[in-house]
């Protein structure tokens, strides 16, 4: 979930994150219709995740007794970034040490991972070529501050529409497939 000029903090609720003084927790909840909620619901499948320690300590405080809208995250593996954290009692927690430990998931059998919010994170997977895919869901307004989902340090990559919808609030849900390394050249005129 993004905004125009890509600010990703704190779209679910007023108090998810104001770091940095963020006055705008729960900037989508105006843009909820039929069509953005059944793309929310596809995505919210049982799956594997991971995830920053900042996001999981707001997941591991809330899931787990809310599982009724989210079917299957207690039984999704979590995986977990962090320099701090070692254990939970949040089953099917995973502790995972640097960028040597995402790389060996990375290189794993299995599902997809998924990554929600965890902004340090995204900027450390895509400085490193790690992402595979973008579900974004592009709101239509500008926050001015905030964290942005991409910072100056991203590897350059192309990625090709692999799926498009607009909402009628004007949400653009856009899936994207890396597609490889980005091809220069000269543009005629």
């Amino acid at each position: 979930m993004i905004s125009l000029d890509g600010v990703m903090q704190a779209p679910g609720g007023p108090k998810e994150d104001t770091s940095g003084g963020f006055k705008y927790g729960g900037w989508t909840a105006s843009y909820g219709d039929e069509d953005y909620n059944k793309a929310v619901q596809k995505e919210l499948k049982p799956a594997d995740y991971l995830l920053g320690r900042k996001t999981f300590e707001i997941w591991e405080n809330y899931w787990p007794e809310h599982a009724d809208f989210w079917p299957g995250i207690n039984d999704g593996t979590k995986y977990v970034l962090s320099r701090t954290r070692k254990k939970s009692d949040w089953k099917n927690s995973v502790f995972v040490k640097g960028l040597a430990g995402i790389r060996k998931l990375k290189n794993t059998k299995g599902g997809d991972i998924q990554v929600w919010g965890s902004s340090e994170l995204i900027h450390l997977l895509v400085k490193n070529d790690l992402v595979d895919e973008l579900r974004l869901k592009i709101h239509p307004l500008t926050l001015g501050k905030g964290k942005k989902l991409f910072d100056n340090g991203a590897h350059a990559a192309s990625f090709a529409l692999t799926e498009s919808t607009i909402t009628s609030t004007g949400v653009i849900l856009a899936n994207y497939k890396r597609a490889g390394e980005v091809k220069t050249g000269t543009v005629g005129v």
